[in-house]
């Protein structure tokens, strides 16, 4: 039984993806500008705008970037614009060897890509249905060259289309029928639409008593806060670790990333303000010190993806519920109506409840745009328009990159200010970042599996280590007698033992030079296999540190870092295999998902056979 890895010493391929380095002069490639390693960088892309209209040729001479209010030197600066380029001209990514896959992004043909979230956890069913007509209505009319993933986000984040220019493949896949014409609404989630229905209980109950509160009628209300309080912060957390997601499979997208979030309601902070930590119910979010370790890593993952999030309110235009013929008038509960289990006496508390729940949605959405670098959308019955003005203003951009002059690691929030000179303009940039040791967070997990919650079937790969696995039966296959290549004991029936060979780009993961020429880390991989309904079949994989002499250090420096791993998989059932590589020293992680349906398996055996 093979359930270590091994560390090989020759390569099959050589990954084609450049590597990273410093940059002295401004280039317009779309690339993150780097620093040399001893160096800690802050990227910032700056959105400049006059109303609608980008401002485009600004010189790097007219900004100006504080940290913590002190002016900072920028280093690197670029425009990066738009380019119209029909979907039929985008370079397909190279065709790969029989049996090797890879999570490299393709190159994108701007310098911006856009993720469309429908999530239908935070989201009302008819509002659901109206995102949809709209984003059909949008993509039948997508500009040419526009490059788009689709993403839903219900029990879990899943990915329906990666990135295409192709508007016609973006709606194929928003029809396909697995997705459903309205997605399920999990368990968890606690729109208004319920919140609503929890009023007119209680309404019922008091035209049963004649208006007068009991102790029964209390008793229900106390036991729909305690249950809105707890699918509040079951809602939260599997939001925030959709954004995880994302932010991880967006990592070696080059350029912006604009995420347009479409949600009737917006229940997590990146960035929270000391108020908010104190007084979480302002954002009608969970207790924030429940979470706040889980924000922090979100804000860190999405700060070094560049990524930039546009809320779009999907119930078009706020109405006054109150006022509407099949809910309670402004007078019908003469005692006050319940936010959040909290009495509220009087006439207007309907009113008052209302305008308070549309007052925190659209400070939480402004708080993600301004936190992150995008701009909210609420209020408006326009969908379409509301989506072609988020891509538009995230298409245009000023990428500016500094040494801060602070070069303490303290997790500290940094606030960051841009100004540009000789002129009025709309700007839209991240506001600041926590100074947080990234490596040193990951050292705390050493007693858990990172890569088991990335490796979910059906997640979007993980991109911040880009690799490539050649996946090929074993030649020869074990003798039937042979111990299986596996960890599910229950594994039975008739089995193929596969040969998984990784190659791994060498400055995506830590390794640490010693006096005497050798180098080291610690990286683990992992393996696991799926059937068609989600089910796990076998797994395998190991940590390994490393510990290099400088010859291997140098051939992996020209092909990158070898492992191979043995595991079986059943002859007889189409399955997915999930791959993943996490680096225990950085705390980044790379991810594949490798479908493997039986005829495939078949077809290229036999030609790698010949």
């Amino acid at each position: 039984m093979r359930s270590h890895l091994i560390l090989c010493g020759c390569a099959f391929l050589t990954l084609a993806i450049r590597p990273t380095g410093a940059q002295n002069t401004p280039k317009t490639d779309g690339r993150t500008p780097s620093f040399r390693s001893t160096t800690r960088a802050v990227v910032v892309d700056v959105v400049v705008a006059k109303g609608e209209a980008a401002v485009t040729g600004l010189r790097k001479q007219q900004f100006e970037v504080f940290e913590d209010g002190k002016l900072q030197q920028i280093d690197f600066f670029e425009e990066h614009s738009a380019n119209a380029v029909p979907a039929g001209e985008v370079p397909p990514m190279p065709k790969m060897p029989d049996g090797v896959y890879t999570n490299v992004p393709p190159a994108p043909t701007n310098d911006s890509v856009n993720v469309l979230l429908l999530d239908a956890l935070n989201t009302d069913p008819q509002d659901q249905s109206y995102v949809r007509q709209n984003l059909m209505k949008f993509l039948k009319g997508m500009a040419p060259g526009t490059r788009a993933a689709i993403f839903t986000l219900s029990s879990r984040l899943r990915m329906v289309q990666g990135f295409t220019a192709d508007s016609s493949a973006l709606l194929t896949a928003l029809n396909d029928p697995k997705f459903g014409d309205i997605i399920t609404k999990p368990s968890e989630s606690h729109t208004l639409e319920d919140k609503q229905n929890n009023i007119d209980d209680i309404q019922r109950l008091l035209d049963l008593t004649g208006g007068r509160m009991t102790v029964a009628i209390q008793t229900v209300m106390d036991f729909q806060r305690e249950m809105t309080n707890i699918k509040s912060g079951e809602r939260v957390g599997m939001t925030l670790e959709a954004l995880q997601y994302l932010a991880r499979y967006l990592s070696a997208t080059p350029g912006r990333k604009n995420l347009l979030w479409f949600s009737s309601s917006f229940p997590v902070i990146i960035f929270p303000r000391t108020q908010q930590g104190q007084h979480a119910n302002m954002l009608n979010t969970a207790d924030l010190r429940d979470y706040g370790k889980v924000i922090r890593q979100t804000a860190d993952l999405l700060t070094v993806s560049k990524v930039a999030v546009y809320p779009i309110g999907a119930e078009g235009l706020m109405m006054e519920h109150v006022m509407d013929p099949q809910g309670p008038g402004p007078t019908d509960i003469e005692g006050g109506t319940l936010e959040g289990g909290a009495r509220n006496a009087g006439k207007m508390a309907p009113y008052v409840n209302e305008y308070a729940a549309r007052s925190d949605k659209i400070m939480a959405m402004e708080q993600l745009a301004e936190d992150t670098g995008g701009r909210a959308f609420f209020n408006t019955n326009d969908l379409n328009a509301a989506t072609q003005k988020a891509i538009a203003d995230g298409a245009h951009y000023y990428t500016i990159a500094y040494a801060p002059t602070n070069k303490k690691m303290d997790g500290s929030y940094r606030r960051i200010e841009v100004k540009v000179k000789d002129g009025k303009y709309r700007l839209a940039y991240r506001h600041g970042y926590n100074a947080d040791d990234v490596a040193r967070d990951a050292n705390e997990k050493k007693d858990t599996n990172p890569l088991h919650e990335l490796m979910i079937a059906g997640m979007p790969d993980a991109t911040q280590i880009l690799f490539a696995t050649r996946v090929l039966p074993a030649n020869p296959q074990p003798a039937a007698n042979s111990p299986h290549a596996r960890k599910n004991a229950k594994l039975t029936g008739p089995t193929t033992r596969y040969s998984i060979d990784f190659m791994i780009r060498w400055t995506d993961v830590k390794l640490d030079a010693k006096p005497d020429g050798s180098h080291t880390g610690k990286i683990q991989v992992e393996l696991l296999a799926y059937d068609r309904d989600g089910n796990a079949v076998n797994w395998s994989g190991a940590t390994e540190q490393m510990s290099l002499k400088p010859e291997l250090f140098s051939a992996i420096e020209k092909s990158g870092v070898p492992a191979h791993v043995e595991l079986d998989l059943p002859s007889d059932k189409d399955v997915v295999l999930e791959a993943g590589v996490y680096d225990w020293e950085t705390g980044k992680a790379g991810t594949i998902s490798v479908p493997l349906p039986v005829k495939d398996r078949v077809t290229i055996a036999q030609r790698v056979a010949k």
